[in-house]
């Protein structure tokens, strides 16, 4: 088993690479290590679970980032949480480039269950847990499951649209967040335009048809 130290090195140059925008070669990865390829395998995985780890860490931090500046309570909270979080992806540069030049690999490693939905589901079940708690949300079913379940509905509107070349649908994901809390917030648009609240007095027939 590789030390942690050695692991972590490992996973620090991997994402070097990624932020500088650059494809991962797990050889000359080895190399600037100094070590062979098959050490750097025993230490990490392949190369889809070393990059795995890396956008997993990144999650982490975005999903901290965007927890820390979030405001509200309850449903508000969370839904301002997700929009912080699907803009900064949105936004991120290092990961536009990798899924340019990569948009299968990238698509099966956030879409189906592994570290990076891990580290997303995390991070919304503690906050769920926690205005739970505080009487700021009521749940009927356990914040892991419905965690998850928020996760899955942000990413696969987030990233799928990637597969066709379109724009990410993230007032959708918010509107079906809102909808699943059960909070009655949830928004109409028409096509590209501005939300409507509906907890501000918009009924359904004010929505843009």
């Amino acid at each position: 088993m590789p030390s942690g130290s050695a692991r972590r090195r490992a996973v620090d140059a991997a994402t070097r690479v990624y932020l500088a925008r650059e494809p991962l070669d797990m050889s000359a990865l080895a190399d600037s290590l100094g070590v062979g390829r098959a050490t750097l395998y025993r230490w990490v995985g392949n190369r889809d679970a070393l990059l795995g780890t890396v956008l997993a860490e990144a999650t982490e931090r975005t999903y901290r980032r965007a927890i820390e500046q979030a405001t509200g309570s309850g449903t508000d909270l969370l839904l301002d949480v997700f929009e912080k979080v699907m803009r900064s992806v949105v936004a991120s540069a290092p990961l536009r480039a990798l899924t340019q030049r990569e948009p299968m690999v990238f698509i099966r490693l956030a879409l189906m269950p592994g570290a990076i939905e891990s580290a997303s589901a995390r991070a919304t079940t503690e906050v769920i847990a926690r205005e739970q708690a505080n009487g700021n949300l009521r749940v009927t079913i356990s914040p892991e499951v419905l965690g998850r379940a928020l996760v899955r509905i942000c990413d696969a509107h987030l990233y799928a649209p990637l597969l066709g070349g379109d724009e990410p649908e993230i007032e959708t994901a918010l509107d079906l967040v809102a909808l699943l809390l059960g909070s009655g917030e949830a928004t109409c648009r028409a096509t590209n335009g501005p939300r409507v609240e509906q907890r501000s007095g918009a009924s359904p027939q004010d929505c843009p048809g």
